[in-house]
């Protein structure tokens, strides 16, 4: 069998990570690849654990091999990449906008977009998960959400996700500045500055904070426009990748699913175990800000050390058999949506927008079988899931 091995750009091994985590889970809990150049760890307890030792593990440097290696200087309100205080005060800001009570008064309007794609579906026979559902619901919602006119905003998406493409096999090409592209969003702000409206764009011009050294001020055009676009890159892209698992994993456990489209109760506790099965974003990076021990072994400060979600929620020691499927688990616990200060603020929207999406599915198709010969993997190694997954209906 050889040493374990883990190379996050190797197609095949992203195909079904699975084995290979396993085997550094029971094997090398902590692991080294030199190849690349980073750790790795895979237990959850030891990634939960990390996930919230901030001052060892920083965020401030980036969450994704390339970006830290570049050294790349990281724009402020960038919330991913940021640490106290700077994030508390940014997170902080942000939570007003994003309340679990303003998430759940979006429930009927998802379902009206959720309709407005399913729909003309009915009698067709098939349709794809993805492009027919899941990369139009989750940007229509942000769209909504940002105020960005609905004709703009599959190209906001496209962007979005032409960042996060790695070609098969190879890293993520790194400039010397992280572009995240906020210049589309300049317009819309400037617009909406003088014609505010209910929405998240016009609730951040109007937020008024204390910052770092204690001026009360208002976000500048510049904070405004990172804001916005880690905004619209993360809600889409990780609700879509979602939505195209629950169409995969579904149509691989056909008994679960038939349990789910006859008793929709039990649709939120399913969407929990789907973002534990197959975690969207199954890895995150961070910088070595002072030396720490794993295993008795040495991890030098300066390395880069993987924590691998997606393998820590397959660990057997959390979730028995933490490879097998099963709506009715306790599946809470699972760090699909990370932990600790940066537990991701879109965690509330993505389960309603994926609670949604599967009832609306469910009520039309209550059974369908994917194609497996035309469905195709994503093959970005920041997150793992479908590019496309065209189903047939009975």
């Amino acid at each position: 069998m050889g040493e374990p091995y883990y190379d996050p750009y190797d197609v095949e091994i992203n195909r079904d990570p699975y084995p290979a985590w396993r085997r550094l889970r029971e094997e090398a809990p902590l692991y080294r690849n030199d190849t690349y150049g980073f750790y790795a760890l895979s237990r959850y307890e030891d990634v939960e654990r990390a996930l919230v030792s901030w001052s060892t593990f920083p965020s401030s440097r980036g969450a994704i091999i390339e970006l830290i290696q570049a050294g790349v200087p990281i724009p402020p309100g960038t919330l991913i990449f940021e640490d106290p205080p700077q994030h508390d005060l940014h997170r902080g800001l942000l939570s007003r906008v994003f309340t679990p009570r303003k998430m759940t008064a979006l429930e009927p309007q998802i379902r009206d977009f959720c309709a407005q794609s399913l729909d003309p579906l009915v009698g067709e026979g098939g349709f794809d998960f993805i492009a027919d559902l899941g990369a139009q619901m989750p940007m229509k919602v942000i769209g909504m959400l940002l105020g960005i006119p609905e004709e703009d905003q599959a190209s906001v998406r496209d962007h979005a996700d032409a960042n996060l493409r790695t070609k098969p096999g190879q890293k993520m090409e790194v400039g010397d500045s992280l572009d995240l592209g906020s210049e589309r969003f300049a317009d819309y702000i400037e617009w909406r500055s003088k014609h505010p409206s209910d929405d998240l764009m016009t609730d951040l011009l109007n937020a008024e904070f204390e910052d770092e050294d204690g001026t009360v001020r208002k976000l500048t055009r510049e904070e405004i426009l990172t804001y916005i676009t880690v905004i619209a890159g993360a809600g889409n892209e990780t609700t879509t990748r979602l939505i195209g698992w629950a169409g995969k994993v579904l149509s691989d456990h056909p008994d679960q699913r038939k349990e789910l489209a006859e008793d929709h109760s039990l649709i939120p506790n399913a969407i929990e175990e789907i973002l534990r099965f197959e975690t969207p974003a199954p890895h995150v990076a961070r910088y070595v800000a002072k030396d720490v021990e794993y295993y008795g072994e040495q991890v030098p400060e300066g390395s880069i050390m993987l924590m691998l979600n997606g393998s820590a929620n397959h660990d057997d020691r959390r979730f028995p058999d933490g490879d097998r499927f099963d709506i009715h688990r306790e599946a809470r616990g699972h760090i699909t949506f990370g932990f600790g200060i940066h537990f991701c603020l879109g965690a509330a929207l993505a389960r309603l927008e994926g609670r949604v999406a599967l009832e609306e599915v469910l009520k039309r198709f209550p059974e369908w079988t994917v194609e497996t010969d035309k469905a195709s993997l994503s093959p970005t190694s920041t997150v793992r899931g479908w590019e496309s997954l065209p189903v047939t209906v009975p």
